[in-house]
């Protein structure tokens, strides 16, 4: 990796920083010079929360060269909070458990090893999210689609219970 590059990206790599449109809105990873939706610049700093849910997912059993030592491992497309879809590995967790919908979050952990000296190339890989109080809100903490229980139909010639009006 190019020196440069490698410091030019950092607060991608590390801390999830992207872009905000300042004309319509947009939040953008990875950052951009114009916003894909309305062609206007962009530039606007803009550091994501880190939270987000599995879109879809693959588990690699043959992985490309340099990343043999972490096969099989999981990699996930991740739907953020803020709405962009990343690409990452998922870490801390069995292949059995991963799910679309998993509520997930960024932590960082070593990508791979560069060269013969070994130097660490260090990034964003996601994990099973972990609630952090207990007032956090329910989408950060719960699966995002949870399937209601069917509702049983009142015993012929019973009238139905009646049945509070949300707002």
């Amino acid at each position: 990796m190019e020196v440069a590059r490698f410091w030019r990206t950092t607060g991608q790599r590390y801390r999830l920083i992207g872009e905000v449109c300042p004309n319509c809105g947009k939040r953008l990873f990875p950052p951009r010079d114009v916003c894909p939706v309305c062609a206007k610049e962009a530039r606007a700093p803009f550091t994501f929360s880190g939270r987000g849910e599995v879109y879809s997912y693959s588990t690699v059993h043959v992985p490309p060269q340099g990343f043999e030592k972490f096969a099989p491992y999981t990699v996930a497309l991740v739907r953020l909070a803020e709405g962009p879809l990343v690409t990452a590995q998922l870490t801390d967790v069995d292949e059995a458990e991963i799910y679309i919908g998993m509520p997930v979050e960024m932590v960082t952990r070593v990508l791979r090893e560069d060269g013969e000296r070994g130097m660490l190339v260090y990034g964003y890989k996601f994990r099973p999210a972990r609630p952090v109080r207990d007032d956090a809100s329910p989408s950060v903490t719960e699966p995002a689609h949870v399937p209601q229980p069917a509702e049983s139909a009142p015993p012929e010639g019973e009238p139905a219970a009646a049945q509070p009006v949300m707002a």
